[in-house]
This record gives C-alpha cells, structure tokens and sequence, in this order.
C-alpha cells in the first residue's frame, strides 16, 4: 500500500476470518485450516492484498488470535500478511465481526469490499467488477450466479408454497462492496440482516449483482475443501 494508492477513491477490504469451522472439523477457525500447506485465510489476502487502489486491509480473526508476530501462535505459524494490513479481534456474531473491521479501516477508503476468508479462491475480477460496480453509481454490489436448480418455497411443515422464477435468483457470494458512508450507516442503523447486502438495502439503498464465479464457493464441509484441493492441483497441472 505505496502514497500513490492514497488517493481519493481509495478501497479498503474487511477480510472476515473469525468463524468456528466446526462443519470442517478441522479443530482449529476455519479460515486457518491447511489448503495445500496453506490456510485458507492467506489465499484470501493474497488475492485481496491484489486489488487495485487498495488502501487499508483489515482481517477481522477469532478473538485471542489477532498478533501475527506471537511466536506462540500456531495459527500464523504459516501465514505473513502484507505489509500496512490490520488484525482485529472479531465478534459473537458476524455483524459484531465486519463491524469491527470497518472501524478499523483507513478513513481514506471510499469504497468497502466485505470478503469471507472462506471464499479462499475467489478470483481477482470478481472483487475488481465490485470495485467498478460500486465506482459506476451503485451503492453497493455483490456477485451472484445464475440457479441451475429448481427453487421451491415451503411452509414450516414442508408443504410447497411457490415456485419463484429462478431466472429472476441468483446465488449471492463475496466480496460484497458498498460506498464507506453507506455502509458505515448501515451498521449504524441498528437493523439486523443476513448479509451486509440485505443490511443495505433494508436501508432503502439499491444493489446491484455483477457476475460471480463459480471459483468463489465457500469452504463449509470437508467436501469443499476436498473440492478446493483438486481445483488447485487442476491449476497447478495446467501451469506446468
């Protein structure tokens, strides 16, 4: 993070890493499971570490592990982040996570991409159409695919109620991105969400969906890792 990405425009990423991971039953956070030697985690930053314009990097870690440099620290044992970037402890719930990050950032952001560390291989132009969504008048963006499946809609005894149009659905994923001020106000509001996009939009502001990839699904269950690993092991076969 040089000057001359200080200027006005700046972006600023909250990586959110303080999840449990008790689905991957791993018995570490999640976002410090092993991928290939690596956790999780630092292939999150190294792509967000990546983003044009970058001014401030938060990560938002499990509360008791926020000092890289603690040598009795097993999580960071194989994980260095950039230089400039920021750990804060995270919360009981995820908004209490992303809303210490975002007090953590750089007042010199303008516009906030929110990243789950579990979305470990997400790439680079995903978080760039965010960044340009968000710069081309939006309030806030996030990336979404198509639904290949058909969507039913039960009631709480599992009677069908409806068939939406799945042409009109999309499968939302991160980095999700706002403008700061709408974002900040969001999490001012004192509204309760799913997402930080919901969070927004319950504000009155609109968001738009550009498109996601299909490289951008969360890590949950040791299915998903297994996935993650055989992408990468495809990846690393095509490059040599």
């Amino acid at each position: 993070m040089t000057d001359a990405d200080a200027a006005p425009g700046g972006v600023g990423v909250v990586v959110v890493a303080a999840g449990s991971g008790s689905r991957l039953g791993a018995g570490l956070p999640k976002a410090f499971v092993p991928l290939r030697g690596r956790p999780l985690l630092a292939y999150a930053v190294a792509t967000a570490a990546r983003v044009p314009h970058l001014v401030s990097l938060v990560v938002v870690a499990p509360e008791g592990h926020t000092d890289p440099l603690e040598p009795a620290d097993p999580l960071w044992a194989d994980l260095t982040l950039p230089p400039g970037a920021v750990v804060v402890a995270g919360g009981a719930e995820r908004t209490d996570s992303v809303g210490a990050g975002l007090a953590a950032l750089d007042p010199g952001c303008e516009v906030v991409l929110v990243h789950d560390a579990a979305r470990c291989l997400t790439p680079l132009a995903v978080f760039e159409r965010v960044v340009a969504a968000v710069r081309g008048g939006a309030a806030g963006a996030v990336p979404g695919l198509p639904l290949v499946d058909t969507v039913k809609t039960v009631d709480v005894e599992g009677r069908i109620t409806g068939t939406p149009d799945r042409a009109l659905l999309r499968a939302v994923q991160t980095p999700q991105g706002f403008e700061r001020e709408v974002l900040l106000a969001a999490y001012r509001s004192g509204l309760q969400a799913t997402d930080d996009a919901a969070l927004v939009e319950r504000c009155g502001h609109a968001v738009v969906v550009v498109d996601g990839d299909p490289l951008a699904f969360k890590v949950t269950t040791p299915d998903d890792l297994d996935r993650a690993e055989r992408l990468l092991d495809r990846a690393a076969t095509l490059r040599a």
